[in-house]
């Protein structure tokens, strides 16, 4: 019997104890959906286990085929530079693929949708509420241009409007955004932090949605089951492309 290539989920890591536990809890639940699935967690920075360490260990145990899947929403640095620098370090006696980031993709909008109906709204609002859709930020432009994307493609699923923001290195910020959907004369404004984890940058999001006094601030994506979904069909796309043999 062939083995089934390791799912290696690749997150940033954070001083944050609410990061690591947020992306263990993701883990378990892919490993619900998949459960002849080996998924290990490697963190780049702050907690362990570090990538470099668990794919010595996979090493170590035999393991030849590895999908490295970036727990990222865009396409930005550490997806660019980061995780490759550290995937190239990795024994030569392991195959590993990157695989594609996990935005953007409709399962994403949906896991959004679910936490804003979590956090009080209802389909029946969409039409008079205005939604910050509100990510960490980056510097990188295809990041913002994706992101960008994703609010234009929400809008047209039937809410009053969708702006975006950045809690980092763009603008605009939370509250001008929120500012800025009142001004459109939009009933209600909800902030969607489009992030995965805890940590200092959602913070700052609910932050800004505070002091611009938002009416709804969603929680952040976390353990999703789409979002789940989203890392298996990630997998199974890297598995494909990369002619790996999932038996």
């Amino acid at each position: 019997m062939v083995r089934k290539p390791v799912l290696l989920v690749v997150a940033h890591g954070s001083r944050d104890p609410r990061h690591a536990a947020t992306v263990h809890a993701l883990v378990r639940r892919v490993r619900a959906l998949r459960p002849g699935l080996r998924v290990e967690t490697g963190f780049l920075d702050f907690n362990l286990p570090s990538v470099h360490g668990v794919l010595e260990s996979l090493a170590a145990e035999g393991v030849r085929d590895v999908v490295a899947l970036p727990l990222l929403l865009t396409r930005a640095f550490h997806a660019k530079a980061d995780i490759p620098a550290v995937l190239r370090e990795a024994p030569p006696s392991l195959r590993v693929r990157q695989a594609e980031v996990l935005g953007p993709s409709p399962l994403l909008l949906s896991a959004l949708e679910r936490r804003l109906y979590e956090a009080g709204l209802s389909p029946a609002d969409k039409s008079s509420t205005g939604v910050v859709l509100a990510s960490a930020g980056s510097t990188d432009p295809e990041a913002i241009a994706v992101i960008a994307e994703i609010a234009r493609e929400w809008r047209h699923t039937g809410w009053c409007a969708v702006r975006p923001a950045f809690a980092s290195a763009s603008l605009p910020r939370t509250e001008d955004a929120v500012r800025e959907l009142r001004a459109l004369g939009c009933a209600r404004v909800a902030v969607a932090p489009y992030v995965i984890a805890p940590g200092r940058l959602p913070d700052r999001i609910a932050a800004g949605a505070d002091v611009a006094g938002a009416d709804v601030l969603s929680e952040v994506l976390g353990p999703a089951p789409e979002l789940a979904a989203l890392l298996l069909r990630r997998y199974a796309e890297a598995l494909r492309q990369g002619q790996l043999t999932a038996a």
